[in-house]
């Protein structure tokens, strides 16, 4: 159970039999990679502490104030996990997010307006005031469905029969695996009945069911390059190495996400290695918490298919992976330390088979 931060320094003063448990500074490199926590903790609201002197994993309650000046209490690990998949800033702090909005409110009918004679709720946004009354808009889309109901109940299990009665059969879900063993979907009847099945399947059979396993290839659904750094990286490696630059996705062997592709920033097919271009971003929340756990997944199954990952963590972001470079932009020296770490991977000779100068060439053989 989470202690006060001043009984929990008190207990580690009497268990190290010292004044000072933790320097100030000894989990510096630690709390790098959070600049938003380190702006809101402040050491003079928690008996002085400094946050470099507490430990990342301490179950220790810590008092913290947010950009807003909302103060809250939380522990270290729960502050590290609340960046989740938000961009803001106010997703560190839980009065920010609750006041947050959060996408369109559903629209509610008028007051006193009778369901339709099937059962089903009026939507606004869905049923026109023409529409017959007994005949709703999601019944004549199942009804006009080329599989009936019946067949439909055939297909699933007779211990999930019950979950689809008629009167809620717009609402029912129950699992399904799709062929291809993607995962296990939620999915509404009326999206089954009419064909609308694996989301992953989809996506695949728009190109990445032509690549092989592990290949490289050119996706539709990779997003564009949005940094200016991403961009004069990629310049500078094609000053230095003859390889094609064109690709942006990778065929992988299972999903990610509701994609059997990742996306790189760099992909240098001929070699096999993906270069990513890692900053905290301008709210200090990209590629931390458990944006950080997403990438880890991603160069787990890059290396599953054989390729190996180079990481640019810029600025305070520590090291994920054996090969990856820390740096504090792009530069002709992070260039060299680049290829280094190609060489590393793939070896000196085969990195310099694709070097445009002698500034990569392996030197000769002696003897």
């Amino acid at each position: 159970m989470p202690e006060s931060v001043d009984q929990w320094w008190a207990r580690r003063q009497w268990s190290k039999g010292v004044a000072v448990p933790y320097a100030v500074g000894t989990y510096r490199d630690d709390w790098a990679r959070y600049p938003v926590l380190i702006r809101q903790y402040h050491p003079d609201l928690n008996h002085g502490i400094t946050l470099t002197q507490i430990p990342p994993a301490a179950d220790v309650l810590l008092l913290w104030v947010c950009d807003m000046g909302h103060r809250f209490a939380a522990t270290p690990e729960e502050q590290r996990q609340r960046p989740g998949g938000s961009r803001r800033r106010s997703t560190w702090c839980p009065d920010c997010a609750a006041l947050a909005v959060r996408g369109r409110a559903p629209i509610a009918p008028a007051p006193g307006t009778p369901p339709h004679a099937c059962g089903h709720p009026v939507d606004p946004r869905r049923i026109s005031p023409d529409d017959a009354a007994d005949r709703c808009a999601l019944c004549r889309r199942l009804d006009s469905s080329p599989v009936t109901r019946e067949e439909l109940l055939e297909r699933v299990t007779p211990g999930r029969r019950a979950a689809l009665a008629v009167e809620t059969r717009a609402e029912a879900r129950y699992p399904w695996v799709c062929p291809a063993g993607h995962g296990t979907y939620e999915s509404p009847i009326e999206k089954i009945i009419e064909g609308r099945r694996c989301i992953t399947c989809r996506h695949a059979r728009a190109g990445a069911d032509a690549v092989p396993v592990g290949e490289a290839f050119v996706s539709t659904w990779a997003p564009r390059p949005a940094s200016a750094a991403e961009a004069d990286l990629r310049q500078r490696l094609a000053a230095r190495l003859d390889i094609d630059l064109s690709t942006n996705a990778v065929r992988v062997a299972r999903p990610f996400f509701h994609h059997v592709e990742v996306w790189p920033d760099i992909l240098l097919p001929e070699l096999k290695v993906a270069i990513e271009y890692d900053t905290v971003g301008r709210d200090g929340l990209e590629h931390v918490g458990r944006r950080e756990a997403v990438d880890r997944k991603k160069d787990r199954l890059l290396r599953a298919v054989g390729w190996e990952v180079i990481r640019i963590r810029v600025g305070k972001l520590q090291p994920i992976g054996p090969y990856d470079v820390v740096t504090s932009g792009v530069s002709g020296a992070l260039i060299d330390r680049i290829l280094d770490r190609m060489a590393d991977v793939r070896g000196q000779l085969l990195v310099s088979a694709y070097a445009r100068d002698e500034s990569t060439d392996i030197p000769a053989l002696q003897g």
